[in-house]
Parts: C-alpha cells; sequence; structure tokens
C-alpha cells in the first residue's frame, strides 16, 4: 500500500495529509493543480481543489471568472445562454441577437419603434433627412442614390424650378423654350389666361393668347384692316413698304388678281398688276 500514501508524482507521503485521486491516483494538492486541474476558459490558469468549479458543454471556469463576456455580469446564480462559445447573460444575448440600426449601428431591442426600407433597420430618431436632418417618422420620402430625403428637401433640392415664380415644380408643368413652368404660371402677359393645352404665340419674349395678340400686338393688315395673327390661313404676310398683308389679301386694286408672287405696280396707295396698269 506504499503507493497509496505517497503521491503519484512527487513522491512525497500523504499520510494524514489532504490529496486527490486522479484516475485513480493519489496526487498531493500541490501536483493536482500543477498537473491535472481543468484550466479557466476565461483567465487560462489552472483551477485548483480549493476553488470552486464552474463547468458548462466541456469547458470550464472559476466562480468568478464565469461571466458574461459583453457586461461582465456575475453569472455563477443567473441564467445565461451561449451564441459562438461566448458566455453571455440573457440580456446582452438578446442585444446580440436584436437587429442593428443603419444609422448609429447600435442594436434594436426588441418592441423599439423602427423603421425598415430596402432590407435594412433603423431607430426611429435615426431614419432622417438628408437635406433637414430631422426624422422623417410617418411622412412619405423620396431617394436619391443611397440618401434618404422628406419631400421639402428633396424638392428643393432636385425638383425644376419655375422660371416665373422661382418655386419647385413638384408635378406636372410646361415646358417651353426649353426652360420649366407651372401650368399656372404659365399664362397670358396681357390678360393672365392659362396658356397650358392652347394655341399663343410670342412677341418680344412675352406669351400672348390668340384673342389678346390679335386685339394688342398683331399688325392690321393694309388689305381687310384684320389683324395678322400668324395662325391658320394667314401664316403666311407680304411687307412693303412699311405696310403688312395677309398674303391672300396682297392683290391688285382694280382685278383682285393675287400679286403675292407676281410682279406689280403702284399708283399712289394703289397696287396694280401689269396688265391693269397698261390699261391707264
Amino acid at each position: 500500500m506504499a503507493d497509496s500514501s505517497q503521491c503519484f508524482y512527487c513522491r512525497e507521503d500523504l499520510g494524514g495529509k489532504r490529496f486527490v485521486r486522479s484516475e485513480g491516483k493519489p496526487v498531493c494538492v500541490r501536483c493536482h493543480t500543477k498537473f491535472c486541474a481543468n484550466t479557466c476558459a476565461e483567465c487560462r490558469r489552472p483551477i485548483a481543489v480549493e476553488t470552486k468549479e464552474l463547468s458548462h458543454k466541456g469547458r470550464s471556469w472559476h466562480e468568478e471568472c464565469f461571466r458574461c463576456t459583453k457586461c461582465y455580469k456575475p453569472l455563477a446564480k443567473e441564467p445565461f445562454n451561449t451564441k459562438d462559445d461566448r458566455i453571455m447573460c440573457v440580456k446582452c444575448c438578446s442585444r446580440e441577437d436584436a437587429p442593428r440600426c443603419h444609422g448609429c449601428y447600435k442594436s434594436i431591442p426588441a418592441g423599439t419603434e423602427t423603421v425598415v426600407y430596402k432590407g435594412n433597420s433603423w431607430h426611429d430618431e435615426c431614419f432622417t433627412c438628408s437635406g433637414c436632418k430631422r426624422p422623417i417618422g410617418s411622412q412619405s420620402f423620396l431617394t436619391k442614390g443611397n440618401d434618404v430625403y422628406c419631400n421639402p428637401c428633396y424638392d428643393e433640392k432636385f425638383a425644376k424650378h419655375c422660371v416665373s415664380c422661382k418655386k419647385p415644380i413638384t408635378s406636372g408643368g410646361v415646358n417651353y423654350q426649353e426652360q420649366p413652368w407651372h401650368s399656372h404660371c404659365f399664362v397670358c402677359s396681357s390678360c393672365s389666361k392659362p396658356l397650358a393645352g392652347t394655341s399663343f404665340t410670342n412677341h418680344q419674349d412675352q406669351v400672348f393668347c390668340v384673342d389678346c395678340y390679335k386685339s394688342s400686338v398683331a399688325k392690321k393688315c393694309s388689305g381687310c384692316q384684320n389683324p395678322i395673327t400668324g395662325f391658320g390661313k394667314g401664316v403666311n404676310v407680304v411687307n412693303f413698304e412699311g405696310g403688312s398683308w395677309h398674303e391672300y389679301c396682297f392683290n391688285c386694286k382694280r382685278c383682285s388678281l393675287n400679286l403675292a408672287n407676281k410682279r406689280f405696280v403702284t399708283k399712289g396707295r394703289d397696287i396694280l398688276c401689269s396688265d391693269c396698269d397698261d390699261k391707264d
């Protein structure tokens, strides 16, 4: 029985001393700590016989080392979970599993107000306009690239602006001479009648409806005395010695032959064809 009274490693006499059996062999406390004790998964030191040891899934810890890897809360007497071989308290594990805010990159705990867009999540207060930086909340929004904008900021930054009132055009609108207008801003310079979808003309960089152009701007035909508008039948105009005629009104005073593309002569204020002139 000599073997049973000596330490298997150092051969120290164990009579009357505390010892441990390791794999059936007697080992003094000192040698057990040195050769046989489990290593703490946290501090990597041996777990001595006189120290309380905690084990979980094949790993061992000193009682004081068994803590949450996130908040370091002691877990010897607390519920815990494992994630990727890490020991965590229930609260930290819940945070670890929670989605991350795409704005601040912090976790979004369950029950928190969130915004989900294109597979990403935000805290409600982190989902803000790239322009004014205010939370968008339940408002509608627009995107440009990876940026998110509230409607007013998007219109201010990207929408076309009306040539007349300088305000953004959010819908519809009229393009004239490669410039944008609100439909309600594109009006006759004389009577303010809206011109979108109607016939109009330009005179000296101003636009007029047909009626105002006829009455206020257009020259009068020297033949019929009606306005020369350039619309309809009266598109072509004949100008001669300060006078203007509709092409169809430029006729011989006597025989009414149209002289728009023919030779003619003048007698005082009258215009005559060559034949009528020869009769004089």
